[in-house]
């Protein structure tokens, strides 16, 4: 008698366990209708054990796709073996909202589960038993940290005086634009913009009008180029854009235009009008151009001969001036 009431002593606290542990339980039978649902489950879901017990799972559940749950389940029925889901591949399996105040950014629960099976007497399995972990805080701190580090990613590639990439990845876009160029033979094209006399601008009315040039130039080159043009603020003075399939002729066109909406600029420091102009170095892609680098010194050094010139004018590479 002492024997059977310790044997129903422990069923009854186990079933306690089992009803307030805090992970999901579900039990299913072989035809996948639920023969345990604890108290996590009714907690979430709304439903009690009672009413969940002999109910389909994907009747009562019909976010699960049941196609894709019963060939995972096969081998754990067939194998013996556990299977799982993380919520980085499957955010949920069952689609509960999420009540944690701290983590309450998120509308749903995020989830890891276990589907293990459990043997009969005879060794035979009939049952199968899912776990379901609430992960939603180790999912939104992951999430978290992912945004920072994209946030971070693009902080370093973008100019923050101009806004415009920078010079680590408008070289990673050349690199690439060279390479599809020689692969394809469609034409594209550099561009390197200077701003004349910025330093004299800088060294006369101060580095904030010097900025503000920067800046008004940027604005400018933003709003005059195409969605499928790469710029970015080379650094110091220097601006340069990729201009994707355009021929030599095109290029020169967009060059002139955004040369012409410059010298009609005009900054103001006090009484003062402070007028800008551009020199523009052009190199359209060809063959010559072992490495993207080549191509980039070609059209450096047609910034140079603009320079030597005067300023305020573009100058289109040619080979001679391989040699200056």
């Amino acid at each position: 008698m002492s024997d059977a009431n310790i044997g129903i002593g422990d069923i009854h606290w186990l079933m306690d366990i089992l009803q307030n542990i805090d992970v999901g339980l579900v039990v299913l039978d072989r035809n996948y209708n639920i023969q345990l649902w604890n108290g996590f489950m009714e907690s979430h879901s709304g439903v009690s054990p009672q009413n969940a017990k002999d109910q389909n799972l994907f009747t009562l559940c019909p976010e699960i796709p049941e196609d894709w749950f019963k060939q995972k389940s096969e081998a754990v029925f067939q194998l013996k073996t556990r299977t799982f889901t993380i919520w980085e591949q499957r955010p949920y399996l069952f689609k509960f909202k999420n009540y944690r105040p701290i983590t309450g950014r998120t509308a749903t629960m995020y989830q890891n589960t276990s589907i293990i099976p459990l043997e009969s007497v005879d060794k035979t399995v009939d049952h199968i038993c899912i776990i379901v972990y609430d992960v939603t805080d180790v999912a939104v701190n992951h999430e978290d940290a992912r945004s920072a580090n994209q946030s971070l990613l693009e902080l370093n590639s973008v100019d923050q005086l101009t806004e415009l990439p920078n010079r680590v990845i408008w070289e990673q876009d050349i690199r690439r634009e060279h390479a599809r160029c020689k692969r394809s033979g469609n034409p594209s094209s550099i561009a390197i913009f200077d701003i004349d006399n910025l330093e004299a601008i800088n060294g006369k009315h101060g580095h904030r009008v010097g900025d503000l040039v920067l800046k008004t130039v940027s604005d400018s080159l933003r709003q005059t180029m195409r969605q499928t043009d790469l710029p970015c603020r080379f650094g110091g003075d220097l601006f340069s854009v990729l201009l994707v399939d355009t021929d030599e002729q095109s290029a020169v066109e967009f060059a002139e235009r955004i040369r012409t909406i410059i010298h009609g600029l005009i900054v103001r420091q006090g009484d003062q009008a402070i007028q800008i102009t551009t020199s523009i170095g052009l190199a359209a892609f060809n063959d010559q151009f072992e490495q993207e680098t080549d191509w980039l010194l070609a059209a450096n050094k047609a910034l140079l001969h603009a320079k030597q010139q005067g300023g305020n004018q573009t100058t289109l590479y040619h080979p001679a001036m391989r040699k200056s």
